[in-house]
């Protein structure tokens, strides 16, 4: 069954996208996906992964959103670092993030994940997704794509970071699980001050919020701002490298609709009537607003009429 996976994931990867390495830093590179959302006219490709050669083998964030993906970063990693894939971490269990990863675990790969993960897994909405993406997504993910668990599920215990070094690169895991999603993660690189941030960041364009917790979103803005990263590489999107701007712009955003949509919650005001006052003009020239903003405060109106009701 894995062979037939690797074959099929193989032949979907020759027809779909070329992937490019793009260096971030001395040791570490990412590949970028186009924007917009997944469909089969782009193969899938809208998120990015980042990768990070050591002395014990390749360090890799994120797997990409199709097991014919995974296959096309697996050849790209090793033709970049003449290495493999040693662990894969996974920095949230959304579809184009790790749908790839079967083609890691096949070949002994090790997977992290937080340990949060577990239940997102375990969802039926996860197998659901799954369903609609053979369906839509076909030949790149059919009946042989499967959801892969985490080898090692990490468990912060409490803490906001986890540290470990392999092959003599020092990373440190920080868990801002309940922003994004339940089990984000993002994974700094020390001696490189990259940050791979998962979808906590956006580079130059407007955020998708959707139904996240803006608040802990605005939390884990804390955290990546003391860090002072020479580069950010968000899960979609390009690489930042004046990361500073566009955590303004995030925090400034996430904190107009929280207050823009929490004034109207506690008016009892209706989302629609209150979409149409609130002035967007500060938002309305980024890119991804026409997109975005609308299911953004639709989302962040949900969520503070439940923070209101409990």
């Amino acid at each position: 069954m894995f062979g037939a996976g690797l074959a099929a994931a193989s032949a979907a990867a020759a027809q779909g996208p070329v992937l490019a390495a793009q260096p971030v830093s001395a040791h570490c590179w990412f590949v970028q996906g186009g924007a917009g959302m997944a469909t089969a006219a782009n193969a899938a490709f809208n998120s990015n992964a980042g990768f990070c050669a050591t002395r014990a083998g390749v360090v890799l964030i994120d797997a990409l959103g199709t097991p014919a993906l995974g296959a096309a970063l697996d050849a790209l990693v090793r033709k970049t670092t003449g290495q493999a894939v040693k662990l894969a971490i996974v920095a949230h269990f959304h579809a184009d993030h790790f749908y790839g990863l079967q083609v890691f675990q096949a070949q002994g790969a090790q997977i992290w994940a937080s340990g949060k993960g577990r239940a997102t897994l375990a969802l039926p909405v996860t197998q659901e997704r799954l369903e609609q993406r053979r369906r839509d997504l076909a030949p790149f993910v059919n009946a042989l794509t499967r959801l892969v668990p985490a080898d090692r599920w990490i468990d912060f215990a409490g803490a906001r970071e986890w540290p470990f070094e392999f092959g003599g690169m020092k990373f440190r895991l920080i868990d801002v699980g309940g922003a994004h999603s339940p089990e984000d993660l993002m994974v700094w690189v020390e001696g490189e001050r990259v940050l791979f941030a998962g979808d906590l960041y956006f580079s130059g364009r407007l955020p998708f919020v959707g139904n996240a917790d803006t608040a802990a979103w605005l939390r884990a803005i804390d955290v990546i701002e003391p860090l002072m990263p020479a580069v950010v590489v968000p899960g979609h999107g390009p690489a930042s490298r004046d990361p500073a701007p566009d955590l303004a712009l995030t925090r400034e955003y996430l904190a107009y609709l929280r207050q823009t949509m929490g004034a109207a919650v506690k008016e009892l005001t209706p989302f629609d009537e209150a979409y149409a006052r609130t002035d967007w003009s500060r938002y309305a020239g980024l890119p991804a607003f026409e997109a975005a903003n609308r299911i953004n405060a639709y989302g962040v109106y949900l969520n503070l009429e439940q923070e209101a009701l409990k």
